[in-house]
């Protein structure tokens, strides 16, 4: 298996690090370029409702803005803090990353469609433990993104 561009789906919750690193690994191991993609789910229809009266686009546009720039700050502050703890021995750790992308969207749909787009080779995906109830009605984004994906893929249990 050739594997030469991985699409790594961040989270960004407290267990981030752990399948970060498990993502820079793999990377390493196939000798291959990291994309990060991390998803800003959208606000719910009955929100958007509720915020009519507000000029809710508006305001919406801004949140989604400085939660996007946020959160690609986060993704790089990760990235140097795990490359110079956890493989401060690999001089081309912060090279592997070839980029960023935050995206507002359904996380599922947004996976699958930026694999494609970004012509990645193989998914990287952390999930999170919720509990057997909470999984058996609401199911996961990773659980989604497995049945409709065609492309290898690692999936990273939380610790």
């Amino acid at each position: 298996m050739k594997v030469k561009k991985i699409l790594y789906a961040a989270a960004l919750s407290e267990d981030t690090h752990g399948s970060f690193c498990s993502a820079m690994e793999i990377a390493k191991t196939f000798d291959a370029k990291l994309f990060i993609l991390h998803v800003v789910e959208e606000l719910p229809p009955s929100t958007m409702a509720m915020l009519q009266w507000v000029d809710a686009e508006k305001i919406t546009k801004k949140h989604y803005e400085e939660f996007r720039m946020d959160s690609v700050e986060k993704i790089r502050a990760l990235i140097q803090k795990i490359c110079d703890d956890a493989f401060k021995d690999d001089k081309t750790c912060k090279e592997r990353v070839e980029g960023i992308k935050v995206v507002i969207g359904y996380p599922a749909d947004e996976i699958l469609k930026n694999i494609d787009e970004m012509e990645c080779d193989a998914l990287i995906m952390g999930t999170h433990s919720k509990g057997a109830v909470t999984h058996t009605f609401l199911g996961s984004v990773a659980e989604r993104v497995l049945r409709r994906n065609r492309k290898p893929t690692f999936v990273i249990p939380s610790l």
